[in-house]
């Protein structure tokens, strides 16, 4: 892929790594490329990061054709950039692009326009425990056109931002709303796509449990409301009886990357985990009868989040005395360890930018 580069007339001025937060600030590049019916994907630019000129009728405006990703890179102590398994998004990206009808990126190229950007900007990469450069591809529908059929014209981009934790609560247990009005997706629709729809969608929700004090959503089942499916912004885990327990990724549950990598860790370490549905009810005895153990968010905006308190149609239950377990801060130390190059990579997850 022919890559031209476009250079900045002034470089921004670097944030502290102290007080990044999430999301708050952008590289000084970002990278865009186009793709229509005539002649696919081509334009390749990597280009100061600014604003984007839009038609008013371009219809991702209109009728919410937009895919995107969320993956980190990391610099490790001997300086170099590491991606984590850049191949699952780059898969992810794919099916979400197949489910709204829209042309679907190579799974390469993907991969390789990520490599390019961040290898370009990994001055950018804060080395701050805790901290890294997250990034985000997304893909929407360009055609100026009104009436509903797929676009004829898409833009993908990327951006890059320098970020710290996800929550203001770091790695400290967070407070979980059980959602129990709102549907966030049914089988057969786009919960298992990476689509801005979804994300819409899920705010109100968000929005009343914030003004209850609780820091995210557990939505249930689309249909009836009995079955825990995921955060709204993380898979979720549950370790009932020393078994993990999470919802099957059968078209409602995003299928995360650091969920599969979490699975993977578990089995390897000799842990029981049962992909099944697992019913409000049942999840609320156990937190009644202290066989609740450990709860836990998997994203990689937040990597792992305990969850100390869970609150469902007015009962809160509090799990593990609101600490840690043990096996959520194990599980952190080691996806962070080879993350950020600390640990050893047996799974072979880590992609080496040059």
């Amino acid at each position: 892929m022919e890559v031209k580069f476009i250079p900045t007339e002034q470089l921004k001025e670097k944030p502290d790594e102290n007080a990044l937060g999430f999301g708050n600030y952008f590289t000084d590049y970002m990278f865009t490329m186009d793709w229509t019916k005539e002649k696919g994907w081509h334009n390749a630019v990597i280009e100061p990061y600014g604003s984007i000129q839009l038609d008013p009728a371009s219809m991702v405006l209109h009728y919410a054709q937009e895919t995107f990703e969320g993956l980190k890179a990391y610099k490790t102590k001997e300086g170099k950039v590491l991606l984590f398994r850049p191949d699952m998004n780059a898969k992810r990206f794919a099916n979400s692009n197949r489910r709204l009808c829209m042309e679907v990126l190579p799974e390469e190229m993907f991969v390789d326009a990520i490599a390019t950007l961040v290898s370009r900007e990994k001055e950018w990469i804060p080395t701050i425990e805790g901290t890294s450069l997250y990034i985000r591809p997304f893909m929407f529908a360009t055609e100026s056109a009104v009436g509903v059929h797929p676009s004829n014209a898409y833009k993908f981009m990327i951006v890059l931002s320098p970020v710290g934790a996800y929550y203001p609560e770091g790695v400290n247990p967070v407070k979980i709303y059980v959602e129990d009005e709102y549907v966030r997706a049914t089988k057969g629709g786009t919960g298992f796509a990476k689509c801005g729809g979804n994300y819409a969608a899920s705010i109100a929700a968000q929005v009343k449990a914030e003004k209850l004090g609780y820091t995210q959503v557990l939505w249930l089942d689309g249909v009836e409301r009995k079955y825990v499916e995921e955060v709204g912004t993380m898979n979720a885990m549950f370790i009932i009886d020393r078994k993990i327990i999470t919802a099957p990724c059968d078209g409602t549950v995003l299928p995360g990357v650091t969920r599969d990598s979490v699975i993977q860790l578990l089995k390897s370490w000799g842990y029981v985990v049962e992909e099944r549905p697992l019913a409000i009810d049942e999840l609320m005895e156990a937190g009644r009868n202290k066989t609740l153990q450990e709860a836990f968010g998997t994203g990689t905006a937040a990597v792992i989040s305990p969850i100390g308190e869970l609150s469902y149609k007015g009962e809160s239950i509090i799990i593990n005395d609101f600490q840690t377990g043990e096996i959520t801060q194990r599980l952190y130390d080691t996806l962070t360890g080879i993350q950020w190059g600390k640990l050893e990579d047996s799974f072979h997850w880590t992609y080496e930018v040059n």
